[in-house]
């Protein structure tokens, strides 16, 4: 472990695609020490035993809050649902948490459960902060709870924010890519390589529960606006492309004043890149940056924005880092430049 460790910090979930990389983006950081990891699947194995490639040395462990709680901060990969009642107990005994899972994000208990199901921890929703530092920088500063944001709400709030927050998005169509360790390590048969090699799959049709998510943060931008967002799954590992079709409230915004909107929003921002070309997730691939790129379609009138991401990095696990940073007001980058 790092000589400078300061704070400590334990992932619990540490099996899967997204805890597994956060406990290697943790083990490797200056200041914080990564004391505990631990699964449900593969007690007893050392962390580069199953993931030879992210050289943690660290033995998972079955999860034990009498001696893992014993930490300053935690990350909690667990599965939506499974996860809230966790991130309660870490809580009540004064962990700062960054919870991965959907249980926190919405900030609507009635919401939640419309999209998922009875919330076993309502109580804490109003403590969370949603993690998307690009907007919420300031309140993520010092917070105690932070909801990470979806992977594909990271890049499509990204990619629309700007027009969000002019309030000029009169309708949205977002046609969103990723590969399949958004899945999840359990691979199910529509996940396994023989099914999604040689093949685009769409899937969470009509109703896919990242919706809400992304219309919550488009209205706190200033557009309340109903979206169609539609998944697809691509013969990828890791990645994630959303195309965002913006019918605009005011049509005769010029194209200059677009790109200024984009250019004020993210000209100082450390890991959002602006392009001139549409994005491809090679560009981002084991990196925090989200790079968009803004179109107009002069025929139609519409706006096209591209959002690419690593969904398991910018998505998922260096995202929690990047949180956890300014939790504990630290520089933002740190851990993850």
């Amino acid at each position: 472990m790092p000589a400078s460790s300061g704070h400590t910090v334990a992932v619990f979930g540490a099996a899967g695609y997204a805890g597994s990389l956060a406990a290697r983006l943790l083990h490797a950081h200056p200041r914080f020490e990564l004391r505990w990891i631990t699964a449900r699947s593969d007690v007893g194995r050392r962390l580069d035993e199953v993931y030879p490639h992210h050289r943690v040395p660290l033995v998972l462990e079955e999860a034990d809050l009498d001696r893992h709680a014993d930490v300053d901060a935690a990350v909690v990969a667990y599965p939506h649902g499974a996860a809230a009642d966790f991130v309660a107990q870490l809580r009540q005994r004064g962990v700062k948490v960054v919870d991965l899972s959907a249980d926190f994000r919405l900030r609507d208990v009635h919401t939640y459960e419309e999209w998922y199901q009875p919330h076993p921890a309502p109580g804490l929703i109003g403590q969370a902060v949603y993690g998307l530092p690009e907007l919420y920088r300031d309140r993520l500063r010092g917070a105690e709870l932070v909801a990470n944001p979806g992977c594909y709400p990271t890049a499509t709030i990204l990619a629309l924010a700007p027009l969000a927050r002019a309030g000029i998005i009169a309708d949205a169509v977002v046609d969103a890519k990723s590969g399949v360790s958004g899945a999840g390590r359990a691979a199910s048969d529509k996940t396994h390589f023989v099914s999604v090699d040689e093949n685009v799959n769409a899937y969470g049709v009509p109703r896919h529960r990242h919706t809400p998510e992304i219309e919550q943060e488009l209205a706190t931008l200033g557009s309340e606006v109903r979206i169609t967002f539609t998944p697809h799954l691509l013969p990828l590992d890791q990645g994630e492309l959303v195309s965002c079709y913006v019918t605009l409230t005011d049509p005769g915004i010029s194209t200059a004043e677009l790109e200024s909107l984009y250019l004020d929003a993210y000209e100082a921002e450390r890991f959002v890149e602006l392009s001139k070309d549409p994005p491809g997730v090679r560009a981002v691939r084991e990196t925090n940056i989200c790079r968009i790129s803004l179109h107009r379609d002069e025929r139609t009138g519409r706006v096209i924005a591209f959002g690419a991401i690593d969904n398991l990095w910018k998505g998922t696990a260096s995202a929690a880092v990047q949180n956890l940073n300014l939790m504990f007001g630290l520089p933002e980058e740190l851990g993850i430049s």
